[in-house]
């Protein structure tokens, strides 16, 4: 037998948790909350229970900011939650992500459940809308006649256009019987086909109070109207599925009546404009008839024989006068042509040459001068310092600084007692002139001293 695998207690609650949020996943509950606690974090913490069970149940503040009630223990909610576990305990628990009222919230619950059903079946596709009438006449209104929202729309009806026909078809608009005057209604209005639009709708009031106008009956019968539909139910933020299935949504009644009713200062307005346009459209056939003469007048005289002839005249002189200033042009070209010549025979001359050779042999002239005066002067100073050198190893400068020079009698300097001897005759040259002697001793002297 294999070793069957040992789970940890953390493995287990994540597949527990894993197997709930996945075949459960969202549910709608209807309990009693118990145990409320709002945390300071925002989150929302409760059990809801009945008779026999109770389950905990967490619902987050991104969730509970949209809750229009404020939760209390003992009341009854409807709430649409996820299945799942609380992994750190095991514990069972639901998060919530609506709630509302258990009455309010079955109503709404089941008004989901229809606007799905009807969506399916297409009655809210665009396919199926009608146009409504630019041109209306005849205004048809179900509704209450004892109602706020019949007021006011016929106030803004006659007050924008009072040439409107207006026609009540009258039926309850709230109560157990408010659906069914709606759907006859609607199909009275169908049958007698006196009007060119039907206005749906009511005040405003709470869900129940607008609840007629989400039953399937008058759904159906809107989107069966031959006679284009507008839905005008409550107030602006109130959308009830006569509003999805009507060729028209209007926030208010006041609003649907606007939208039928062209204001009769608008309409004259608009006649003014389109008499404006055609008056301008009159003048600019005027003028393009006017136009059109001038240009076939214009043509008429350029195939006359008398304009011909001023055309060829005017040709004429054209011609003559481009040869007489092309003439003009030639003269002045061969009158300048000499001169032209006579300058490129200049520049061509061999004196203009010679004296550019003459020019560059003066240049270079005194280019040789100063090179010789520059190797001169070099020439100058390297004697003088060659003098100098010279000078100072003479044997005059020698003398001069109190020294004398011997000599043989062959004239050799003496530069050693052992070049001459005894009793020879010498030359001893000084400063001022030279002294003959005889030698009569010689002396070495010893140089290690």
């Amino acid at each position: 037998m294999a070793q069957q695998h040992i789970l940890q207690v953390s493995e287990l609650t994540k597949k527990v948790r894993f197997i709930l949020e996945s075949e459960l996943n969202t549910v709608w509950l209807c309990g009693e909350i118990s145990n409320f606690i709002a945390a300071s974090s925002g989150h929302w913490y409760l059990s809801l229970k009945d008779q026999k069970s109770q389950v905990r149940c967490a619902m987050f503040k991104g969730s509970n900011r949209r809750v229009r009630i404020k939760p209390q223990n003992g009341q009854q909610v409807l709430v649409r939650a996820k299945v799942s576990l609380y992994e750190p305990r095991g514990d069972f628990q639901l998060i919530i992500e609506q709630m509302e009222p258990a009455g309010e919230g079955l109503l709404r619950q089941q008004y989901q459940l229809l606007k799905d059903k009807l969506h399916r079946e297409g009655l809210f596709e665009l396919q199926h809308k009608q146009a409504i009438p630019k041109l209306i006449q005849t205004v048809g209104i179900v509704t209450s006649p004892t109602g706020a929202a019949v007021k006011d729309i016929i106030t803004v009806l006659k007050r924008r256009n009072p040439l409107l026909k207006i026609i009540i078809y009258p039926a309850l608009v709230q109560g157990e019987q408010a659906k069914f005057d709606i759907a006859q209604a609607i199909a009275i209005a169908n049958q007698r086909n006196e009007v060119d639009v039907l206005l749906i709708g009511r005040g405003g009031g709470s869900l129940e109070d607008l609840w007629a106008f989400n039953e399937e009956i008058v759904a159906r019968a809107i989107f069966q109207s031959t006679i284009p539909t507008i839905s005008a139910v409550g107030h602006e933020v109130d959308t009830a599925l006569s509003d999805y299935v009507a060729d028209l949504r209007a926030p208010t009644p006041s609003a649907a009546a606007e939208v039928v009713s062209a204001d009769i200062d608008e309409r004259i307005n608009k006649v003014t404009e389109l008499l404006k346009r055609g008056q301008l459209a009159l003048q600019q056939q005027i003028k393009r008839s006017n136009h059109l003469s001038v240009s076939l007048v214009h043509r008429l005289r350029q195939v006359h024989p008398e304009q011909q002839l001023q055309n060829k005249q005017q040709k004429s002189d054209q011609l003559t006068m481009r040869l007489q200033s092309l003439i003009s042009r030639e003269f002045i070209q061969l009158k300048q042509k000499p001169k032209y010549l006579e300058q490129r025979l200049l520049n061509a001359s061999p004196a203009q040459h010679i004296k550019y050779q003459q020019q560059q042999m003066m240049q270079l002239k005194s280019q040789l001068i100063s090179a010789q005066q520059r190797l001169l002067t070099a020439k100058q100073a390297s004697f003088s310092h060659q003098c100098e050198q010279l000078h100072i190893v003479s044997p005059l400068a020698t003398i001069a600084r109190g020294y004398s020079i011997a000599r043989d009698e062959q004239h050799k300097v003496i530069k050693s007692i052992k070049n001459i001897s005894v009793d020879d005759n010498i030359k001893v040259e000084v400063t001022d002139g030279v002294m003959t002697a005889r030698v009569i001793a010689l002396q070495e002297i010893n140089s290690e001293k």
